[in-house]
């Protein structure tokens, strides 16, 4: 470990700052610029020193670059140690606030982006699936009978698809008009209900489902393994996860027209956010789509002390 690195590189006010609120929250360049009212070039050279001490680590999607303190390795080893210590600098109450202001705000324009394209967000997604039936290859994986609920439901293809096998389907959704539209969708249907919520917080009880589908959801959310830890909680024992996204690409056009906040997630980022959260992988498949996609569709199990299991293993 290179302690004099690590200390040069935190013997600075402002790097101090950065650190902690890296410490809780993963940001871009912009968003940290509007954090500490620094002007861009100020904030990417404080990234830059502590980045090569090895405290901070960035994660590129496409054009843009996120930041969040070092997860692994030397320097993560010195934060779970000496992080908390971070929690005593004067400014962190509002360097704080003002973080946790940026990821609200990058939530509500993903709300906001749902609820404008909510009527026409069946047409957008058949350009991108084409003839693949998503909704009926995740329902088809369903076991008759079940408590199941579509975390993300938008307008409601897959709920509907759902409620044809199971005892009772719940969707939840952050966006009201996309619950409008499933509303309409799912009228007449006495086993299914809707609930307006964040995916971070979910509506739902603890252990209230057998089963819970996250379609297409994970690369337009901040926070993926909150959202799994989440759809974790609200799972009875023996309950089943099963997740589809698109594998990783470079297709920046999809942020604009889709609202993606990622492009896409690899097989094995999959793998460690499921083991991550406490779900065992048991089975991942590939659907190539238009436009050079693929989607992606892992089938999870509650994990179940020392288990780990490859996919399709």
């Amino acid at each position: 470990m290179d302690l004099l690195r690590i200390h040069k590189a935190l013997a600075d006010e402002t790097r101090l700052r950065l650190m902690a609120v890296l410490l809780a929250h993963e940001l871009n360049v912009g968003e940290l610029v509007g954090v500490f009212g620094m002007a861009q070039p100020r904030i990417s050279r404080h990234l830059k020193i502590l980045a090569e001490a090895g405290l901070v680590e960035c994660r590129r999607e496409g054009l843009w670059a996120f930041y969040r303190a070092a997860a692994a390795g030397p320097g993560q080893t010195f934060l779970a140690a000496h992080g908390p210590l971070l929690a005593g600098i004067p400014q962190g109450p509002q360097d704080a606030e003002r973080a946790l202001s940026a990821v609200r705000e990058r939530a509500l324009a993903t709300r906001r982006f749902f609820d404008a394209v909510a009527g026409q967000w069946r047409d957008l997604s058949r350009e991108v699936l084409g003839d693949f039936d998503l909704a009926e290859e995740l329902s088809s994986r369903m076991h008759p009978g079940m408590i199941a609920a579509d975390l993300g439901c938008g307008p409601g293809e897959l709920l509907s698809r759902l409620a044809e096998g199971a005892r009772q389907a719940i969707g939840v959704d952050s966006s009201p008009r996309m619950l409008e539209l499933a509303a309409g969708r799912m009228a007449g249907r006495t086993n299914a209900s809707l609930r307006l919520g964040e995916l971070e917080h979910l509506p739902l009880r603890d252990g209230e489902i057998q089963a819970a589908t996250l379609s297409m959801v994970l690369h337009h959310v901040s926070d993926p393994l909150a959202v799994l830890a989440e759809a974790r909680r609200v799972l009875a024992p023996g309950g089943a996860l099963f997740v589809a996204e698109f594998d990783r690409h470079d297709n920046e056009a999809m942020r604009v027209k889709y609202g993606d906040a990622r492009l896409g997630v690899d097989k094995e980022t999959l793998y460690d956010w499921l083991q991550t959260a406490g779900f065992v992988p048991r089975r991942l498949d590939a659907f190539p789509v238009n436009q050079g996609l693929t989607v992606l569709i892992a089938e999870a199990a509650l994990k179940e002390p020392g288990a780990r299991q490859p996919f399709g293993g």
